[in-house]
C-alpha cells in the first residue's frame, strides 16, 4: 500500500469545513450537514478553533497507528487534518517546551466516546515521551489503571456497553525533559446507587460479571460464589451477557493490570473478597416479626448467605445480625436502640452495599494513586486529563442528574472564561485591538445552584439538618418560597403565576433552565440520596471485622472515635470537590475536546441529526463558534501563508527574499484585499470572514491549475529534448560498438589461419622426430636385455657357491654351541636348582602387574565425584593396591570437579560442607535439606514497595531475609516476623508494617539450640547482661532452619573469630527476662497434619509435639 501523501494545510483536500469557525453560513442546519457530510467520508473529527469535536464512529478506524502517531509528532496544529493527536502533541510540546501546565477537559454523554478519547490522549502521549526501563514502566502503569477503574467503575447502560459511572480527573506528572514521572487520579460522584438497582436492559458494575465468568472453580469456592448469574438478586438478568463483550478475558486482563500497578497478592484476594461480600448482601432478606410491646421487628429469613459473608470478612455474626434488626441513636451521653421494620432493614442491607463499594472503589483510586505517583521531589510539569459525565436530560431526572449537570453548567462557565480569556491574550499579544464579545454567562445558573444562602444545594442541606419531619415536598415547598422569582427556576407550587396553569409540569416536579436547556427534576429521593446515611451500628459492625481492609474503610466505626456531629451530605462533598476542580483548572492551560454521539443504537454509518442536534444545543457549540467568530475568523503565522499564497502575486513567486509579514502585505495590496477584511499582528495574519479566506483558497487552487499546465508543457518539451539527446548518444554508441566488433570479427578469421598452418608444421616435424627417437630407443631395449640375461647367470652362480659355504659355517657353530651348552650346564647344574624359583615368581609377579594396570587403564570409570563404580579386583594379593588407586583416583577427579567452580559456587559448597558438618546425623531434618540450594533473600526487600520503610532503615547488605514465626512464651502461639541477618546483626521485624521490633548484635548471640527431630523450632541465647538480652532469648520457627543455622554460624566466626555453640538436643532451656523455660520435643500425631505444634504445660515448660 503506498504510503499516503501528508498535507502540509488543514484547507488542503477539505471534505466540508475542518474548522467551524470557517463555516458560511453559520447557522444549525449547517453545522449539522457539515458534520454529517465529515462523518460520512469517516472524518469524525472537526475543530473550533483550538476545540476538537469528536463523534463516535463505533467501528475501528485506521486512524491510530504508529504511522498516525509519527505524523502529527511536532507539527503545527492547523496543520494536518483535524485529529485528536493534533491537540494532544499542541498540549504535549506546550508543557514540554513552554514550561505551562496542561489541562485536557473531555466532555459530552454516556456512550459519546469521552473514555475512548481518554485513553487516546494518553497513548499518544505515552507514544512520543521518552524511552528507557523506568519511564517505561511509569508509562505502563499510568496505562495499566484504566481497565482496573473501568471494571470497577463502568457499567453497561443503555445509550453504552461501557459506560464510565464515575468521574475521573488525573494529573500525569512530567520532568523537564517530557518524561513521565507519575500520576495523580480523583473520582468524583460514584453511581453506587447502581451496586443495588439497575434500570432495566441494563448492567451493575463489570466487576461482579468479571467474577463469576473469569475465575476458576476454586476461586470462586475461596469468595463463596456460585458461577450462575442468577443466584445474585444484585444482578440484573436481562442483560448479563453483553455482545461482544468477554468478561472472563476481561478479568484476566484486570488481574494482571491490578499486578502491573502494584498490587499485592493480599491485597487483591481482599479485594474480591469484598465484592463477593458486596455480591451476597443483595440475597439477604427479611421477614417481619411483632414484640410483645406492639412493635415490628424484622428477621433474616435464612442465615446461610449472612454466615458466608461473615466468614468472608471475619465479622461476628450476632454483631451483623442484630445491626440488621436493630438501629443504635446517641445523643450526649444518652443511647436509644430502636428496632428496625422489614422495610428499615431493607435499606439499612443496600445502605450498606452501596457505602461497602463505594468507599472500596475510593481505596482502589488511593491505592493505585500510592503506586503511580511521582518518587522525586523535584518541580513537575503537570497534564491534567478530566473524563467526566456529559449533560443529561432524561425522562426521569433526579438527584445524581442534578449534580451532575451542576458540574457541567460549572465547565461550561470555565470554558467560555478561558476561551474569551485565550482569544482577549492573543489579540493583545498580536497588537490587535479587542473589542467587547456578548455571549450568556451562566453564572446566575450556577449561583442558583451553589449560593451559600439561597442555593437550592444551601437549602437541601438546610432541610437535612433541620428537626422535624423531613420530606422531599418539604425542600419543594422551600424551594418555591425562596427561588419563585429567579428567571431560570420553574415550579409548579411557586409564587410565580405564569407556571400554575403548566400542564407539562408536575406538582411533585421543578424545572431549571439551565445553558444547555431546560430539564425536570423529581424532587423524589433528593432528601434521602443527599443524607446517604449509613447506621452508626454498621459502621461499628465494619470496624469489627477481622479483615484489615474492610476494617480500614470504616474508621467512623471506632467506638474510641465516636463522633455525634453529623457527617457532611452527598451535595455538600460534590460542591466542594467541584470547587476544587474548578480551581485546579484555571491555574492550567486548557484544552477541549467535546464528544458527540450520532444514534442510540450504538451502530457504525448511522447520523441521526435531531440527536446531534439536541448535543450540539447542550454544549454550546454554535455560541463557541460566535464567541471565536466576534472578532477575527482566522488567524495564521507569516510564513506558511506566505508559503501557501505566494503564487497569487508575481513579485513574491517563486522566492520572498525579505520578511514573512512584509511579503504577506505585498500580496494582500496586489490582490487588491478590502482592509477592513484583514489586520496585521505582529507575528501573524487575521482574517475576519471567512469569505475572503474561501476566495484566496478560490484564486489559489485557479493559480495552481494555471501553474500545472505550464508545469506541463515545460516538462513535455524538456522531455522530449532529452529523448532526442538520448537518441543521437545512442546512434554514436551504436555506430562505434559495430565498427569494433567488425575490425574484431576480421581480426579473428586471419588469426585462426594462421594458428591452423602452424598447427599442421609443427604436427608434421613432431611425427618425424618421434620416428627416430622410437628407433632409437629399441636398439637400447635389446643391448639392455642382453645384458641383464648374462648378468643375471653369473649372479646365481656366485648365490649358488655361497649359500654351499654359509650351510658348512652353520653346522660347526650349532656343533660348537651344543657342546660349550653340555659343558656350562655340566658345570652350574648345582646353581640353577637354588636360583631359578625366585626368578621365574619376579618375572611372573611383573608381567601380572603389568597385565593389571594395562586392563585398569581401559575399565576406568567416569570423572563424576558421586559415581560409586570401580573395577573389580582380578588377585587377592591387590586388595590394598587396589583400594589405594581407588582412593587416589577418587581424589583426582574431585579436585578436577573442584577446579571447574566459581567463586559463587564454591561459597554455596563450603556452606553446604559446614551444614553437613554441623548437622549430619544429628538432625533429622538435614537430609531434606541437602538438595535444596541456600538462597538466603526470600524476600524480596529491596523491590517490595511494602518493605521500603525496612530497606531505609538496614544500611548493611543482607546474608538472609526470611519470615519465621515468633513463639509467645504465654502460650505458645506463633506471631509472624521478618528474620534478618546482616554482617554485623541479627534484626526482628514486623512483617506487615516493616518496623523493627530488634536488634541483636553478633557478638551477643552465644548459643543456637535445636531439637534432633524433624522440626523448624531453634531458640537463639543471648549473652546475659547485655542490651539485647533483657527481654530474654528468642524462640522461632522456620521453613529453612538448617540455612538460617549454618549462615548464623559462619557469619558469628568471620566477625567475632568464635565458633558459635549449636546444642542439639531433645530438651532445652530458654531464658525469658528473668525466668528460664524448658522447651521439650515430643512425638506426637497433629490434627493439622505434619505442622509440629507449641503448648505451654505450666510456667516452667513448653512442649512441641512433632509429629
Amino acid at each position: 500500500m503506498a504510503k499516503m501523501e501528508v498535507k502540509t494545510s488543514l484547507l488542503d483536500d477539505m471534505i466540508g469545513v475542518g474548522d467551524m469557525v470557517l463555516l458560511e453560513p453559520l447557522d444549525e442546519d449547517s453545522f449539522i450537514n457539515n458534520l454529517k457530510k465529515r462523518f460520512d467520508h469517516n472524518e469524525v473529527y472537526t475543530y473550533i478553533g483550538s476545540v476538537v469535536i469528536s463523534i463516535n464512529p463505533y467501528r475501528s478506524l485506521p486512524i491510530y497507528t504508529p504511522e498516525k502517531v509519527e505524523e502529527y509528532r511536532n507539527r503545527n496544529f492547523y496543520e494536518l487534518s483535524p485529529h485528536i493527536f493534533a491537540l494532544s502533541d499542541e498540549a504535549y510540546r506546550s508543557l514540554r517546551d513552554q514550561d505551562k501546565d496542561q489541562c485536557i477537559l473531555i466532555t459530552g454523554e454516556s456512550g459519546a466516546g469521552k473514555t475512548e478519547a481518554s485513553k487516546l490522549v494518553m497513548s499518544y502521549v505515552a507514544a512520543v515521551c521518552g524511552k528507557g526501563a523506568e519511564v517505561n514502566q511509569v508509562k505502563e502503569q499510568l496505562l495499566q489503571s484504566n481497565p482496573v477503574l473501568e471494571a470497577f467503575g463502568n457499567a453497561k447502560t443503555m445509550r453504552n456497553d461501557n459506560s464510565s459511572r464515575f468521574g475521573k480527573y488525573m494529573d500525569i506528572e512530567f520532568d523537564f525533559k517530557g518524561d513521565p514521572l507519575g500520576g495523580v487520579i480523583s473520582n468524583y460522584l460514584l453511581e453506587k446507587s447502581r451496586v443495588v438497582k439497575q434500570p432495566r436492559g441494563e448492567r451493575n458494575f463489570h466487576i461482579f460479571y468479571q467474577i463469576l465468568s473469569g475465575a476458576s472453580e476454586e476461586f470462586l469456592c475461596k469468595l463463596k460464589l456460585e458461577r450462575d448469574f442468577s443466584r445474585y438478586n444484585y444482578l440484573g438478568l436481562d442483560s448479563a451477557r453483553v455482545n461482544g463483550v468477554d468478561d472472563a478475558a476481561n478479568f484476566r486482563t484486570v488481574r494482571n493490570a491490578m499486578q502491573i500497578v502494584g498490587f499485592m497478592d493480599h491485597e487483591t484476594q481482599s479485594v474480591f473478597e469484598v465484592v463477593a461480600a458486596v455480591l451476597k448482601l443483595g440475597n439477604i432478606e427479611f421477614k417481619p416479626e411483632s414484640r410483645a410491646n406492639g412493635l415490628d421487628e424484622s428477621k433474616i429469613k435464612d442465615k446461610n448467605e449472612l454466615k458466608e459473608i461473615c466468614e468472608l470478612t471475619g465479622i461476628d455474626q450476632s454483631v451483623l445480625e442484630r445491626a440488621f434488626s436493630f438501629r443504635t441513636v446517641e445523643a450526649k451521653q444518652e443511647k436509644v436502640s430502636t428496632t428496625l421494620n422489614v422495610a428499615q432493614a431493607y435499606y439499612a442491607r443496600d445502605a450498606l452495599a452501596k457505602n461497602l463499594y463505594s468507599r472500596l472503589f475510593s481505596w482502589l483510586v488511593t491505592r493505585i494513586n500510592e503506586s503511580i505517583k511521582a518518587q522525586t521531589k523535584v518541580r513537575k510539569k503537570v497534564m491534567g486529563v478530566l473524563d467526566i459525565y456529559g449533560f443529561e436530560i432524561f425522562e426521569d431526572n433526579s438527584f445524581e442528574q442534578f449534580i451532575i449537570n451542576y458540574c457541567n453548567e460549572k465547565l461550561q462557565q470555565i470554558f467560555i472564561e478561558l476561551t474569551l480569556k485565550e482569544e482577549q491574550e492573543e489579540y493583545i499579544r498580536e497588537g490587535i485591538e479587542w473589542t467587547h464579545i456578548e455571549y450568556f454567562n451562566n453564572a446566575i445558573i450556577c449561583d442558583l445552584i451553589e449560593n451559600n444562602q439561597t442555593g437550592i444545594l444551601a437549602m437541601l442541606d438546610e432541610e437535612c439538618l433541620r428537626p422535624g419531619t423531613v420530606t422531599d415536598d418539604t425542600f419543594l415547598e422551600k424551594l418555591n418560597q425562596v427561588c419563585a422569582t429567579h428567571q431560570h427556576f420553574e415550579s409548579r407550587m411557586s409564587k410565580c403565576s405564569r407556571f400554575l396553569n403548566d400542564t407539562s409540569l408536575p406538582h411533585s416536579c421543578f424545572r431549571i433552565q439551565h445553558y444547555a436547556g431546560k430539564v425536570m427534576y423529581q424532587v423524589e429521593g433528593f432528601v434521602d440520596k443527599n443524607n446517604d446515611l449509613l447506621y452508626r451500628d454498621l459502621s461499628q459492625a465494619m470496624w469489627k471485622a477481622n479483615h484489615s481492609l474492610i476494617k480500614a474503610l470504616f474508621p467512623e466505626g471506632n467506638p474510641a472515635k465516636i463522633n455525634l456531629k453529623r457527617p457532611p451530605t452527598a451535595g455538600s462533598q460534590f460542591k466542594a470537590s467541584v470547587a476544587t476542580l474548578m480551581k485546579n483548572l484555571q491555574t492550567k492551560n486548557p484544552n477541549y475536546i467535546r464528544c458527540i454521539k450520532p444514534n442510540d443504537k450504538k451502530a457504525a454509518h448511522i447520523f441521526n441529526e435531531a440527536l446531534v442536534c439536541h448535543q450540539i444545543r447542550y454544549l454550546g457549540l454554535l455560541e463557541n463558534v460566535r464567541v471565536r467568530r466576534a472578532g477575527y475568523a482566522f488567524r495564521q503565522p507569516y510564513e506558511p501563508c506566505l508559503e501557501r499564497y505566494k503564487m497569487l502575486c508575481k513579485q513574491t513567486w517563486p522566492h520572498w527574499r525579505g520578511p514573512a509579514r512584509a511579503g504577506v502585505e505585498v500580496l494582500f495590496n496586489e490582490l487588491r484585499i478590502p482592509e477592513e477584511e484583514f489586520s496585521f499582528g505582529r507575528s501573524k495574519i487575521f482574517i475576519r470572514n471567512p469569505r475572503t479566506l474561501f476566495k484566496l483558497e478560490d484564486l489559489r487552487k485557479q493559480r495552481l491549475e494555471d501553474l500545472a499546465t505550464l508545469i506541463g508543457k515545460i516538462y513535455r518539451g524538456w522531455k522530449c529534448r532529452t529523448h532526442f539527446l538520448l537518441m543521437k548518444k545512442c546512434q554514436v554508441v551504436i555506430a562505434s560498438w559495430y565498427r569494433r566488433y567488425s575490425q574484431q570479427k576480421k581480426y579473428q578469421k586471419i588469426k585462426s589461419s594462421t594458428i591452423t598452418v602452424q598447427s599442421y608444421i609443427r604436427g608434421w616435424k613432431a611425427r618425424k622426430q618421434l620416428r627416430e627417437l622410437k628407433h632409437l630407443k629399441r636398439c637400447n631395449e635389446a643391448a639392455t636385455v642382453i645384458a641383464a640375461y648374462w648378468h643375471g647367470t653369473q649372479a646365481r652362480r656366485e648365490l649358488k657357491r655361497l649359500k654351499e659355504e654359509a650351510r658348512r659355517k652353520h653346522a660347526v657353530a650349532v656343533i660348537w654351541a651344543y657342546w660349550l651348552g653340555l659343558k656350562v650346564r655340566r658345570e652350574y647344574r648345582k646353581f640353577f636348582r637354588a636360583n631359578a624359583g625366585r626368578k621365574i615368581y619376579e618375572f611372573t609377579l611383573q608381567r601380572i602387574m603389568q597385565k593389571y594396570f594395562l586392563e585398569m587403564k581401559n575399565k576406568m570409570p567416569s570423572l563424576s565425584p558421586i559415581d560409586k563404580n570401580w573395577p573389580a579386583r582380578p588377585y587377592l594379593f591387590l586388595e590394598s593396591t587396589h583400594k589405594e588407586l581407588k582412593r587416589i583416583f577418587h581424589l583426582w577427579r574431585c579436585k578436577k570437579y573442584r577446579d571447574q567452580f566459581t567463586d559463587q559456587q564454591k561459597l554455596i559448597y563450603e556452606e553446604k560442607l559446614e551444614a553437613s558438618e554441623l548437622f549430619k546425623d544429628k538432625k533429622a531434618l538435614y537430609p531434606a535439606s541437602v538438595g535444596q540450594p541456600f538462597q538466603g533473600a526470600y524476600l524480596e526487600i529491596s523491590e517490595n514497595p511494602k518493605y521500603k520503610k525496612l530497606k531505609d532503615a538496614v544500611d548493611e547488605k543482607i546474608i538472609i531475609a526470611e519470615v519465621v514465626n515468633k513463639i509467645n512464651r504465654a502460650n505458645g502461639k506463633a506471631a509472624s516476623r521478618i528474620f534478618l541477618l546482616t554482617k554485623n546483626n541479627v534484626l526482628l521485624a514486623d512483617q506487615k508494617s516493616g518496623t523493627i521490633k530488634s536488634e541483636v548484635p553478633l557478638g551477643d548471640v552465644t548459643k543456637v539450640s535445636m531439637s534432633s527431630q524433624n522440626d523448624g523450632f531453634f531458640a537463639v541465647h543471648l549473652k546475659e547482661g547485655s542490651e539485647a538480652a533483657s527481654k530474654g532469648d528468642f524462640l522461632l520457627s522456620s521453613d529453612h532452619l538448617i540455612e538460617m543455622a549454618t549462615k548464623l554460624y559462619r557469619t558469628t566466626l568471620s566477625q567475632t573469630k568464635q565458633k558459635l555453640n549449636i546444642e542439639i538436643s531433645d530438651e532445652f532451656l530458654v531464658q525469658f527476662k528473668q525466668d528460664k523455660v524448658c522447651v521439650k520435643f515430643i512425638q506426637g500425631s497433629q490434627k493439622n497434619g505434619n505442622i509440629p505444634t507449641c503448648k505451654r504445660k505450666n510456667n516452667r515448660l513448653l512442649e512441641v509435639a512433632v509429629p
